[in-house]
């Protein structure tokens, strides 16, 4: 039986050192926008339709130009060796046995070539993108968007909502501040700058200096579709479109760094809004349940991207903890389109959600 995300959390949170745990699960600051991504769901419910005749229904998705069997992605997160041994490995095979797209992290304890070869061990067709933090560097970025592109990603998720570092407390009070002995963030080996073949790995630079000029020198270096990462504001999402990138992800970090940034599902509208249909939404943060995914795709999202549910999966049960969950979130949604009368994604629409409290407080 595939495992609920809430089940997995649980099974996860007795196996995992407590430090580790603290790492995945923790927010910035006191933790209100970790706690407001999955409380903003809550608030929402849908207005099902009915006698539509959807005898029967199709949940899969086409993101530029890579198809999911659903739309539900595998968000970017770190470390995955922190919590089972077999680490992106595993996460990678999984996704690819589900038909679903990884959004592979560039904070990876496994190199990009190794996860993308896992992924198409399981099938060949499975896509992986790369998530990318701008370095100051332009050679070392450049080096990391080679290593993207030789190892076959077809997409680029670049993170924007980090100029500097979230404060997370439970690190903090832990000391967590390095990874144990054998493990690295591997793609940040051997890059310009690192003794070649060594032990030395860069660390992840934050830099505030960042600006869309840099978006535009990386767009100008590969033919890779590129999707900016931490969007919240719809001006952002405006210049995002005259800038030319090929999406959005609306987001705020899980809730890992701004901690006065809004729930995701509530920024979500005036993103979509603001983009008007020319490039693809994606939402993540906060995404539990089917009814999650149907809400978000009915405010204008293309489809959501799930982070700690697949690491909560993994550290349970390794790949087929992160298979398991998945495939309970394709069988949730499905679910849920049902029950909204719909047979395809597309058919869930802004006039089904409604704020809790009764038809009558409005539609968004």
């Amino acid at each position: 039986m595939n495992r609920a995300p809430d089940d997995a959390h649980r099974h996860a949170r007795a196996l995992l050192d407590p430090v580790h745990y603290d790492y995945f699960a923790g927010g910035a600051g006191r933790e209100v926008a970790l706690d407001e991504n999955e409380r903003a769901f809550r608030r929402l419910a849908l207005l099902p339709r009915v006698l539509r005749g959807a005898a029967s229904r199709d949940t899969a998705v086409t993101l530029l130009g890579d198809r999911s069997r659903m739309p539900v992605l595998v968000a970017p997160t770190a470390f995955h060796r922190l919590a089972h041994p077999e680490g992106e490995l595993a996460t990678a095979r999984a996704a690819a046995a589900a038909g679903t797209v990884l959004i592979a992290s560039m904070a990876a304890t496994t190199a990009i070539g190794e996860i993308t070869a896992a992924a198409r061990s399981v099938r060949p067709e499975a896509a992986v993108w790369f998530q990318l933090y701008l370095q100051p560097e332009p050679e070392v970025t450049g080096a990391l968007v080679r290593r993207a592109e030789e190892a076959g990603c077809t997409a680029l998720v670049v993170t924007v909502d980090s100029p500097v570092r979230g404060r997370h407390g439970r690190d903090e009070r832990h000391g967590f501040h390095d990874l144990p002995p054998g493990l690295a963030a591997e793609n940040m080996r051997d890059l310009p700058g690192t003794a070649p073949g060594g032990a030395a790995v860069r660390p992840i630079a934050m830099s505030s200096a960042l600006s869309w000029e840099h978006v535009r020198r990386l767009r100008a270096t590969t033919p890779l579709p590129v999707l900016l990462k931490g969007v919240l504001h719809p001006e952002d999402a405006r210049r995002a479109v005259a800038e030319g990138v090929d999406g959005l992800v609306v987001s705020n970090h899980g809730g890992r760094q701004l901690d006065a940034a809004p729930a995701t599902v509530e920024a979500l509208p005036r993103i979509v809004e603001a983009v008007a249909g020319r490039l693809p939404v994606l939402l993540d943060g906060g995404v539990r349940t089917g009814c999650d995914v149907a809400v978000a795709l009915a405010l204008g999202a293309t489809a959501v991207a799930v982070g700690r549910p697949v690491v909560w999966g993994l550290a349970a049960d390794g790949e087929r903890g992160v298979r398991d969950v998945l495939e309970w979130f394709r069988s949730d949604f499905d679910q849920a389109l049902a029950l909204c009368g719909g047979a395809r994604p597309a058919d869930l629409t802004a006039d089904l959600v409604v704020r809790r409290g009764g038809v009558g407080s409005g539609a968004w």
